[in-house]
C-alpha cells in the first residue's frame, strides 16, 4: 500500500480510511516512521515553507498536498521533482466572509464603536458609508474572486472583476478586465478588494501610483498577501486621509510594535485569519479525499502548481 503522511490523527480519522493508501501521522519535525516508504505527505496548515526541508527524510515523496491556497514559501524549498499541489477552493468561502466583514467594519466604522463599548460612551448619532450602492473592484478573479463577488452582489452594489487577463464574464459579473486597465478603472471604485497570489507580477502591485488612482476616501481591502501592497505607500497615504484600509495580511507579518500601520488612521487590522474559521476543516477534509483516491487510482490530480 502508498505510505501517506497527514500532520495529525484528527486528519486521518476524518480522511480515511481510501483504498490502497495507508495513512499515518507525520507533522514533519523529525524523521517519521518508514520514512523511505512515505509517497504523499500533507503538511501542518501553518508553517508549511519552513518545514519542507523536513522532506529530505523522505526521499521517495512524490507529491506534496497542501493546505493552503498560497504556496510560493512550500514552492521555493520543494526538493528536485516533487508535485506540489495547493488547497485552491478549500479557503473561498471563509475569506470571502472575511472580505465582506472587513469591508463592512470599515465602511460602518465598527472599531469606533467597540471603543467606544470599552469606554462606556454612547456615540452621538451620525451618518457613516454603507456598502449599498457601493462601486466594489475585486483585483484578483479566482475561485476566491468569484466568491467574494458573490457575497457582495446581495448588499446591491456593482461589482467589477479584474484578473491578470480579460476574459469573458460569468453569471456574476458582465466582463472581467485585464490588470493592464486598471489606471482606468480605479478612480471610478469605492473599495477595491485585492484576493491576487503574491508572485514576481504582483509584488508591490499597489503601490504608490495604485492608491493615487483610488478616490479620495476611497477603501483597500487586502485578504491576499502582504507583499502585494506597497506598505509605506499605504501608510503614506492613510496618514493624509487619502485612502482608507482593512488589511488582513501586512508587510511585515507579523506586524512589530511600533509599526505605524497599527496606528494609521482609518486602517482597519486582523492577523492573517482569513481563512481560519470553522468552514476550513471540512472542505480541507473533502478536498483531500478526493485528491487521495484520484492519486491512489491514478486518475489526473486537482490544483498541481509544480
Amino acid at each position: 500500500m502508498t505510505l501517506v503522511t497527514l500532520p495529525g490523527q484528527e486528519w486521518v480519522d476524518a480522511v480515511g480510511p481510501i483504498d490502497g493508501l495507508d495513512l499515518a501521522v507525520w507533522d514533519l519535525d523529525g524523521p517519521p516512521d518508514r520514512a523511505d516508504e512515505v509517497r504523499v505527505v500533507v503538511p501542518p496548515y501553518l508553517g508549511g515553507g519552513r518545514r519542507v526541508p523536513a522532506l529530505r527524510h523522505t526521499p521517495g515523496v512524490d507529491l506534496v498536498q497542501l493546505l493552503t491556497a498560497g504556496y510560493e514559501d512550500v514552492q521555493a524549498a520543494l526538493p528536485f521533482k516533487v508535485r506540489l499541489a495547493n488547497a485552491a477552493g478549500v479557503h473561498d468561502a471563509s475569506t470571502a466572509e472575511l472580505a465582506v466583514a472587513l469591508t463592512l467594519a470599515a465602511l460602518r466604522d465598527l472599531p469606533a464603536f467597540v471603543d467606544a463599548q470599552r469606554q462606556e460612551r454612547w456615540l452621538p448619532p451620525a451618518f457613516h458609508d454603507s456598502l449599498a450602492d457601493r462601486r466594489v473592484l475585486v483585483l484578483g478573479y479566482g475561485s476566491i474572486g468569484r466568491a467574494i463577488a458573490a457575497r457582495l452582489l446581495p448588499f446591491e452594489v456593482q461589482v467589477t472583476a479584474v484578473a491578470s487577463t480579460a476574459r469573458q464574464g460569468d453569471e456574476l459579473v458582465d466582463a472581467v478586465h485585464g490588470v493592464d486597465q486598471l489606471a482606468q478603472l480605479l478612480p471610478a471604485h469605492d473599495v477595491v478588494i485585492v484576493v491576487v497570489p503574491l508572485n514576481a507580477r504582483t509584488a508591490g502591485l499597489v503601490d504608490d501610483g495604485f492608491l493615487a488612482a483610488m478616490p479620495d476616501r476611497a477603501l483597500l481591502v487586502n485578504v491576499a498577501r502582504g507583499g502585494v501592497v506597497d506598505t509605506a505607500a499605504l501608510v503614506r497615504h492613510a496618514a493624509a486621509g487619502r485612502i482608507r484600509a482593512a488589511l488582513d495580511v501586512t508587510e511585515p507579518e507579523p506586524l512589530p510594535p511600533g509599526h505605524p500601520l497599527w496606528t494609521a488612521p482609518g486602517v482597519v487590522l486582523t492577523p492573517h485569519v482569513g481563512g481560519a474559521s470553522t468552514a476550513f476543516m471540512p472542505r480541507a477534509t473533502r478536498l483531500l479525499r478526493e485528491q487521495l483516491s484520484a492519486y491512489a487510482a491514478g486518475r489526473p490530480l486537482r490544483n498541481l502548481v509544480t
